[in-house]
């Protein structure tokens, strides 16, 4: 029998396309930050770069509250009571190339739960595990810990003990990892895409550090 040259090339030509229709960032903006945080079997390229875009947004966002613009201490102390309160505009705090890394997250079945009405982040995905498993603060891993072991995380539980913890938030990337993927990149799948505007100026040399209080 004759092979199908037809349906070889068809075939081809599908494996051609498929592998150039996928979704991948055009850009890493922050390829050149410290890798802070390393899953295994994750993208870990990708969750840096995720991170960094976050905490840019927040650095364009909130600059101009405080003259101390490299403190991440400051940033997240604005944004996380602002979440927890529903005030959080995403649409303006969030630029372009944020919301293309979010599409390329959108492809990570296996870190969401679209279904969930709590949190579309996926509590039970190994990334999810990775941040509970890498926190360092104890008190902190503990009720994290807790909360998945009796299926009540949500992020309005494990908000509160953040709230007066702005500083250990700050010192921990997998807290910030928690903070950037449940309380911002989860909150996305219900924004209007069309109201993100370009803003001038996105630092891509974040250069983010915790104030130094000690005396």
């Amino acid at each position: 029998m004759k092979p199908n040259f037809n349906l070889i090339a068809f075939l081809f030509l599908c494996t051609v396309l498929s592998c150039k229709n996928e979704t991948a960032l055009s850009e890493y903006k922050f390829s050149d930050q410290e890798a802070v945080l390393n899953c295994e079997g994750q993208d870990s390229k990708l969750l840096n770069e995720a991170l960094y875009a976050f905490e840019g947004d927040l650095k364009t966002f909130f600059k101009n509250n405080y003259t101390r613009n490299g403190d991440l201490y400051m940033f997240y102390s604005q944004f996380i009571p602002r979440d927890v309160k529903g005030m959080v505009p995403y649409e303006e705090l969030m630029t372009p190339h944020t919301l293309e890394v979010f599409n390329v997250l959108k492809t990570k079945k296996d870190l969401w739960n679209p279904e969930n009405t709590v949190s579309k982040l996926n509590y039970n995905s190994s990334f999810f595990n990775c941040i509970a498993t890498n926190v360092q603060d104890k008190d902190l891993k503990t009720t994290l810990n807790a909360l998945l072991a009796t299926h009540s995380m949500s992020p309005r539980l494990f908000t509160a003990p953040l709230i007066t913890q702005y500083r250990k938030v700050a010192d921990d990337p997998y807290l910030r990892a928690y903070v950037a993927f449940d309380l911002f990149y989860a909150k996305l799948f219900d924004i209007d895409a069309t109201k993100i505007k370009e803003r001038e100026n996105v630092d891509s040399s974040l250069n983010l550090k915790v104030p130094n209080t000690e005396k």
